[in-house]
């Protein structure tokens, strides 16, 4: 097929796909937030599509459902742009993706989330329509910490801290930005932000305080070490792990 974008294909085309055997959906989880004042709002939503495009294509018979775009961000909301919604409301527009995708005939439906505060809503969703569909099997890589490793891992081969790479606009997702969208990048803006340790303490300030608590720029990391050619590569050895993640429960 050209596409495995079902928005960009129509129903008969789908439910063709469907019949022949294209029995897996995979949609991406992201966020509509800032992500300081040299990236656009829509980094994790960018990033997730494009990932799980790249992650289909791998898997064989699937497809591709439409990114959900917006998630749990209330820590980011005293930055302009910033889009939130309550966990509730997320896990209701997730199990709402399962009740139509089910619906279509579709035996695996899995979710790949790029945005830390999607992670946990979405592991409990997950467990509850899989209670509800034992037929069916509903997947998601909801380990934060392992995605998170799994980048500063990569980020270290580049001599990349991880207070460098950082949790959010940082080394990393700056350069992913670089490779995939450079046009939206506001290079001269960048400098480093919060570059301190990340532990439980400073976690629950975030989460409690919002991400002025730690940064008024609203960044994690230190941007000016990123590149373009580092962004092909995260994307590339992501795409290869989560990959290799979601096959281990196929």
């Amino acid at each position: 097929m050209k596409t495995l974008r079902m928005e960009e294909m129509n129903w008969v085309d789908i439910k063709k796909a469907i019949n022949d055997g294209f029995k897996t959906v995979v949609i991406g989880v992201g966020s509509t937030e800032q992500h300081g004042p040299h990236l656009p709002t829509q980094t994790d939503a960018l990033i997730a599509d494009v990932m799980v495009n790249l992650i289909t294509r791998n898997l064989k018979n699937a497809l591709q459902a439409q990114t959900i775009r917006v998630g749990c961000s209330d820590h980011h909301l005293p930055f302009s742009g910033t889009i939130s919604l309550k966990k509730l409301t997320l896990k209701a527009i997730i199990h709402d993706y399962i009740e139509s995708l089910q619906r279509h005939g579709f035996e695996t439906i899995v979710f790949i989330p790029t945005h830390g505060g999607n992670f946990a809503p979405l592991k409990e969703v997950v467990e509850e329509a899989q209670e509800k569909h034992p037929n069916i099997k509903i997947l998601a890589f909801t380990d934060l910490m392992r995605y998170v490793d799994t980048q500063d891992k990569i980020a270290a081969n580049f001599n990349i801290t991880i207070e460098e790479a950082g949790g959010h606009a940082g080394e990393v997702e700056t350069s992913q930005i670089l490779f995939l969208a450079e046009n939206l990048v506001k290079k001269e803006r960048f400098q480093p932000g919060y570059l301190g340790i990340l532990g439980k303490e400073e976690i629950e300030m975030l989460f409690e305080k919002g991400m002025p608590s730690l940064t008024d720029i609203g960044v994690l990391g230190d941007p000016t070490k990123a590149s373009k050619e580092h962004g092909k590569i995260y994307i590339e050895k992501m795409v290869e792990f989560l990959t290799d993640e979601i096959k281990k429960t196929l």
